[in-house]
């Protein structure tokens, strides 16, 4: 389900660069044994039992889902919902700055 990001990850082990997720589930029991299922490696938080209502997509003001950021080393978004090779190619113009 996450091979795009897999490799994104791998690509970028070197670099400063971090893949974060929020995940919606609202049962976290459930949640762990399907983020391993899955190879989820990098850092994912859980939204609470709330899903989609939780605190992040509230403080992040998260719409729909997936909802893809961007952002720099300042913190500043500078990129929604990119995908695919355009994500490569968002990451790849804020590592280059």
């Amino acid at each position: 389900m996450y091979p795009h990001e897999r490799s994104l990850v791998k690509r970028l082990q070197n670099e400063p660069f971090a893949l974060i997720g929020v995940n919606s589930d609202k049962d976290l029991e459930k949640l762990r044994p399907r983020m391993e299922e899955e190879n989820i490696t990098w850092r994912s938080f859980w939204n609470g039992p709330k899903g989609t209502g939780g605190p992040i997509s509230a403080q992040w003001n998260v719409r729909g889902w997936p909802t893809i950021y961007v952002l720099d080393k300042q913190g500043v978004i500078r990129f929604k919902n990119v995908r695919g090779e355009a994500m490569d190619e968002a990451v790849d113009e804020l590592l280059a700055e």
